[in-house]
């Protein structure tokens, strides 16, 4: 039977389902809780139960462990009302308008532009467009019903093409296809757009961005974003990789930073090699920002790549450097796991 949910501190109200999500209903019915990977895996959508009880799906341990669930915590994603609720949620304004659309697209481009990463652009039918928030991603619709994730790298005024940027993964399902068999003009189906990574534009705090390998896909989109409204805010993104190839459009970040006064760009090697030659910032990506903002009081923080990079950021940051826990804006690359996968 359906249940009602409230939501705390707005007082709206909206009615779930039977078998159905709470974020599920919330975004159907306009009301938009943060939310990443809608598989139980990133933590993005991560609540508190003031009132009623839920079935608490499927989420990863590592996400949402027993304590945190005695604490009256819930991933929306995954949590069935099994009476009607109270929760605390925080509500993001500026997606709700947003139609989620399915739509065909074509290979329009493909782009080696490291061993293992390809930037494949998508061409829309003539007279369609995917209205978007700069970090925004889509689920491309493959023909055996499931879903991969991807976070859009292009900027919502530059839509004429979806641009996604896509690593090799060992026995990806569309990976796979990508490296091995794609063809340009393939037709594929995606849904979106989806997600709530994107700029707050209603602040006018200083930015600090940090990626990891293709997670610079959403940060991309953000930051020409940003250039294209002419934004006056500071702006900085490090950009991790194990290797210099991983920084792979260092010379467009490069070009950002001679462009604009108000940006810079740091990218940071964990793991070089000799042959690398590489004589610029080592170690962790995440250290690195902490090694030049031990104060992070008066920052926007936007962080997007592997889990543990992710994690760990947002940790140190609330904790060791004063960064304000409403001010972590993350999407985290989760494995890929059905039904509802992040790549």
């Amino acid at each position: 039977m359906p249940h009602q949910v409230t939501i705390k501190p707005t007082n709206h109200a909206f009615t779930v389902g039977e078998g159905e999500t709470v974020l599920a209903a919330a975004l159907r019915e306009g009301f938009t809780l943060p939310y990443g990977c809608r598989n139980g895996a990133c933590g993005a959508c991560k609540g508190k139960i003031l009132g009623g009880t839920v079935d608490y799906g499927n989420p990863q341990p590592h996400v949402l462990a027993d304590f945190e669930k005695k604490a009256g915590l819930a991933l929306f994603c995954q949590a069935k009302p099994l009476e009607d609720l109270v929760i605390e949620a925080r509500e993001i304004s500026g997606v709700g308008q947003l139609e989620i659309r399915k739509l065909p697209c074509r290979v329009q481009a493909m782009q080696k532009v490291a061993p293992d990463v390809i930037v494949l652009k998508l061409k829309l039918p003539a007279n369609e467009r995917l209205q978007f928030l700069a970090g925004q991603y889509i689920d491309i619709l493959m023909k055996d019903g499931k879903r991969r994730s991807y976070s859009m790298g292009n900027p919502p005024h530059d839509d004429e093409c979806v641009e996604l940027h896509v690593r090799n993964m060992v026995n990806g399902a569309f990976t796979v296809n990508v490296f091995n068999s794609m063809k340009l003009k393939d037709i594929l189906r995606f849904e979106g757009p989806l997600g709530t990574f994107f700029l707050r534009e209603d602040s006018d705090k200083p930015i600090i961005f940090v990626a990891s390998g293709t997670g610079f896909a959403p940060i991309k989109s953000i930051i020409e974003h940003a250039f294209h409204l002419e934004s006056p805010r500071q702006m900085v993104l490090y950009w991790g990789g194990r290797r210099p190839v991983d920084i792979y459009m260092a010379d467009l970040a490069t070009g950002w930073q001679r462009q604009h006064d108000n940006f810079s760009f740091i990218p940071v090697i964990s793991d070089a090699l000799a042959e690398d030659e590489w004589h610029g910032r080592s170690g962790f990506v995440h250290r690195a920002v902490m090694e030049d903002f031990p104060d992070m009081s008066r920052y926007q923080v936007y962080a997007c790549g592997a889990p543990v990079v992710v994690e760990s950021a947002h940790r140190d940051f609330t904790t060791l450097c004063r960064l304000p826990e409403d001010e972590f804006y993350s999407d985290a690359f989760t494995p890929s796991v059905d039904p509802k996968p992040v790549a």
